[in-house]
């Protein structure tokens, strides 16, 4: 039970942020774009850097390369281009008789924060130029003229929105830590902070806007990164348990007999990582409780065969299979493979889309109803109205990142719940997995299955795209296929349709006009990529000019070559998976990539693909060049985004909460005991609707 007194303290942490000292109505509107609505959130606004101001320096006294703070007043200001997208901002400020000049170099957007007469602190390492001395991109501060004097300081640097100063931002959390600090409950128990050496919520809060030193600064910060990532690992470990606690599966075991029967159909020999991850999968499905486990592999890595061995598994013991795809263009190439697979067996094999006719859909929904469609293949199509299997055993979702975590459960029917795989063939970096999938077991296949041709890849210049030219026409000359993929427009399907038509015509009239082109974009109808894939895979089509809505799953092995323009644009990932397309048969891959990076990450990410094809490899650079955010988004999974954790810089503390978590949901899985209630409450509230966890209370 919660006390009045606890619920006094949660009434006044939501008091309306304009209410709050400094701030009314106006300044409300610019700090919602802050999503700052509530004191709380105010109090939890932290501080993306800090200024040590606690020694500035008059500028006379500054020592080359040590870090030092100075004051001063802005004399002048000037701003020049030195090139295409380059510049120079300069502005020079006087303290006494003496100048500093502070340069930013190619950040031109800094202009608007400068006038002459303002009074400015820059913190950086200064540096004498000829009689002067310089500053390298510091951290500026604009001062109210009102401000009082803040040497020997510690200062938080917060993110600001137009209309709201550093200064003006310090003094709104600096009012509201002082009036409602105390109304924050401490949700982990005491002893619980000794064991860990935790800092207490009170002193954390104000000790994180307001340090006394860098250590009480850093303990702050580590307070609040553990909990966070804490709250999660353990919102996740609930997930996991109520996915198997009191739920029941139909055993699928597999004796000598059926693993003979299932390797008949495929023809050619598993790999040692196919075989291992074929022996993880059949003693999770053996279990009377629900698999859950990510399958996740290299392109090309043979994950499909994998699942269909879990999924013939699944039909052995007299159940039905479903597999999800997130394009229909990918879900009728699955159905296409596994009615080529299964043509000599006693298999058969539905597709379920959006566009069949209301009879269509109606026909295969009783078929599935009876049992007669033993393996059913879809998109979310699957899960848009009710489906009636017989006994639906096994669930395969491909492409798992681009579902939601709750997606993953919607396929579940009365009684027994199936065993659940999902795959991906973007290897997902360790951290990400522990956070966005820690609710499943992980299989990973590394290896290449044998014979598989090397890509050759290359970053091409202006100088030489017609030599590549040439050499694209040959290959086709020789009978072979090839991609070319328009340059990603912006996350408009329109914008990028029009790029790949623009390029086509282009194309068409140049570079390819003797070959048969064709077109696929995301705004073709179903019907219409349909019949473009089988007319490409057929060979009718020599070259197909897409959009990047062919990273995912395409596979027509006679295509060998790849053009990709505007390569810069698109993430290392899906230029990795772009590259899959390619060299899927027996002759070896060519891909030529034409960018115009503007930037060293942008440089960083076409080099290491050139370099190495090893996919799990360049997914941990991609993140630690773009960042979780980019790569597999909270947002996109329906998951609260994190405040302060960081999962590239936090992963020690990752680990180490996720040990806490399971630890402590195994011994008490509904976190029942009186301890954890404050913390029971705070895992529900934010996470049990996007994990699907029911109250644990």
């Amino acid at each position: 039970m919660s006390t009045p007194g606890a619920n006094s303290s949660l009434e006044r942490l939501r008091t309306p942020v304009q209410f709050l000292k400094g701030v009314g109505p106006q300044r409300a509107e610019k700090l919602a774009k802050l999503n700052i609505f509530t004191a709380l959130d105010l109090l939890f606004f932290f501080p993306r850097d800090y200024q040590d101001v606690r020694d500035v320096v008059p500028i006379a006294q500054l020592v080359e390369d040590e870090p030092a703070s100075v004051i001063g007043i802005v004399e002048e200001v000037s701003l020049r281009n030195t090139g295409p997208g380059r510049s120079i901002l300069g502005v020079l400020i006087r303290s006494d008789d003496q100048y500093l000049r502070a340069v930013w170099f190619n950040q031109p957007f800094l202009r608007r924060r400068f006038s002459e007469g303002r009074r400015v602190l820059l913190s950086g390492k200064p540096t004498m130029n000829g009689l002067r001395w310089e500053m390298a991109h510091p951290i500026a501060d604009i001062l109210e003229d009102t401000e009082e004097e803040i040497g020997g300081k510690i200062l938080p640097v917060y993110s600001l929105t137009e209309g709201i100063r550093q200064g003006a931002m310090r003094r709104l959390v600096h009012h509201a830590v002082e009036e409602y600090r105390k109304e924050i409950d401490e949700v982990l128990p005491q002893s619980f902070l000794d064991e860990h050496g935790l800092m207490p919520v009170h002193e954390a809060i104000l000790q994180i806007h307001a340090p006394d030193d860098h250590d009480s600064r850093k303990a702050a910060q580590r307070r609040f990164i553990y909990q966070e990532l804490f709250v999660l690992q353990l919102a996740l470990a609930v997930r996991r348990f109520q996915l198997t606690s009191n739920r029941h599966s139909l055993p699928i075991p597999i004796d000598g007999r059926i693993d003979e029967r299932i390797r008949r159909l495929i023809p050619f020999e598993l790999t040692a990582a196919q075989n291992q991850a074929v022996a993880e999968v059949t003693k999770d499905l053996a279990l009377d409780v629900p698999m859950n486990r990510m399958l996740q592999g290299d392109v090309g890595s043979g994950k499909t065969i994998v699942a269909l061995y879990a999924m013939l598994a699944a039909v052995a013991a007299g159940s039905q299979a479903a597999m999800m795809a997130p394009t229909e263009v990918l879900a009728r190439q699955h159905a296409r493979t596994l009615g080529k697979l299964l043509a000599k067996a006693q298999v058969n094999v539905g597709l379920l889309t959006g566009t069949l006719t209301e009879k269509q859909r109606r026909e295969l929904l009783a078929q599935v109803a009876s049992g007669e469609v033993q393996l059913l293949v879809g998109t979310q199509a699957m899960i848009a109205g009710e489906i009636e299997f017989k006994q639906l055993g096994l669930v395969v979702i491909d492409e798992q990142h681009k579902f939601g975590v709750r997606q993953r459960g919607l396929l579940r029917g009365a009684g027994l719940d199936p065993h659940y795989l999902v795959m991906t063939a973007t290897p997902i970096p360790r951290t990400i997995a522990m956070s966005l999938f820690g609710d499943l077991d992980v299989s990973s296949i590394r290896e290449a299955p044998p014979g598989r041709q090397p890509v050759h890849t290359y970053i091409g210049t202006e100088e030489e795209r017609d030599k590549w030219w040439e050499f694209f026409r040959k290959k086709l000359r020789e009978g072979r296929q090839g991609y070319v993929v328009a340059p990603l427009v912006d996350e408009s399907s329109a914008g990028d349709s029009a790029s790949a038509e623009q390029l086509l015509e282009t194309l068409s009239n140049g570079e390819l006009e003797e070959f048969r082109l064709g077109l696929l974009h995301g705004r073709l109808s179903a019907e219409e990529k349909e019949e473009t894939m089988r007319r490409f895979h057929d060979g009718e089509i020599q070259a197909l000019v897409s959009t990047s809505v062919i990273e995912v799953g395409v596979d027509v092995p006679n295509a060998v070559v790849m053009t990709i323009e505007g390569g810069e644009r698109f993430g290392l990932a899906q230029l990795h998976q772009l590259r899959g397309r390619i060299s899927r048969g027996s002759h070896a891959g060519f891909l030529c990539i034409f960018a115009d990076p503007k930037s060293d990450q942008s440089r960083e990410r076409l080099e290491a693909l050139a370099k190495s094809t090893d996919g799990f490899e360049l997914a941990e650079l991609d993140f630690r060049l773009r960042g979780p955010g980019d790569l597999f988004g909270f947002k996109q999974h329906g998951m609260p985004p994190l405040r302060i954790a960081d999962l590239q810089r936090d992963a020690e503390l990752l680990e180490k909460a996720r040990a806490d978590a399971r630890t402590i949901i195994a011994a008490d899985p509904a976190l029942a005991d009186a301890k954890w209630e404050k913390l029971r409450r705070m895992v529900f509230v934010r996470y049990g609707k996007s994990l699907d966890i029911g109250d644990l209370a």
